[in-house]
């Protein structure tokens, strides 16, 4: 089989799937007649073969998958004029937390903001698939470990939690929706007091901490 055909086949099975699909599940279209390494080497083929097209061939955590490019939200939010659903300023920084220190307790969320989290605000994130339970801490009350899943990944286009914004620089900024929503639509945030959200990183410490700053 020539590479024109495999492409070919790749390309095909990739639009025509409702996930991302790994490269293991891949394989199966060629009978493992091709190892990882060549198909990857045909992914990032196909992904110049539509470098300079509306749709991008990218590789999120589930695998690999097409999908329409940043630029073309606003044109096809005008076919699909219904929005996704609007999170809490609360809901964010919660998610902001996990995604950046996990694994963390309910404690430790609540040592980060300053207030008590609801246990509904946390059941909506793991109802909407982004965190899970992934284990219990061995201390008193073994509260349980929360961290994000695969699904959230996949649904903010990044392969793996290194892709989010780094904090390099004590003192260094970045906002929640910066980081967690660049290249993504499924976030959105309710109206809220004007106040800029940013996540800091401690001059003293590699933890992380939530800073209020006027607007």
């Amino acid at each position: 089989m020539n590479t024109v055909n495999t492409k070919s086949i790749l390309e095909t099975a990739l639009i025509c799937a409702q996930q991302p699909l790994p490269v293991e599940a891949l394989r199966v279209l060629f009978d493992d007649g091709l190892d990882g390494d060549a198909l990857k080497n045909l992914l990032h083929e196909l992904q110049q073969d539509w470098a300079q097209r509306g749709v991008e061939l990218v590789e999120v955590a589930s695998g690999w998958r097409f999908q329409s490019r940043p630029e073309m939200r606003e044109y096809l939010d005008r076919l699909h004029p219904e929005k996704p659903p609007r999170y809490s300023r609360a809901t964010l920084e919660t998610l902001a937390i996990i995604a950046y220190r996990q694994p963390v307790t309910r404690g430790d969320i609540e040592e980060v903001r300053g207030v008590s989290v609801n246990s509904l605000l946390l059941k909506q994130l793991e109802d909407r698939g982004w965190v899970e339970v992934i284990g219990y801490r061995q201390t008193i009350g073994r509260p349980a470990l929360l961290a994000t899943t695969r699904q959230f990944l996949d649904d903010l286009g990044l392969a793996s939690l290194d892709q989010l914004p780094m904090l390099e620089t004590p003192g260094q900024q970045i906002d929640v929706m910066e980081a967690l929503n660049a290249s993504s639509p499924v976030l959105s945030m309710e109206p809220a007091e004007p106040a800029a959200l940013a996540l800091t990183s401690s001059e003293d410490s590699d933890l992380f901490f939530l800073n209020r700053t006027q607007a």
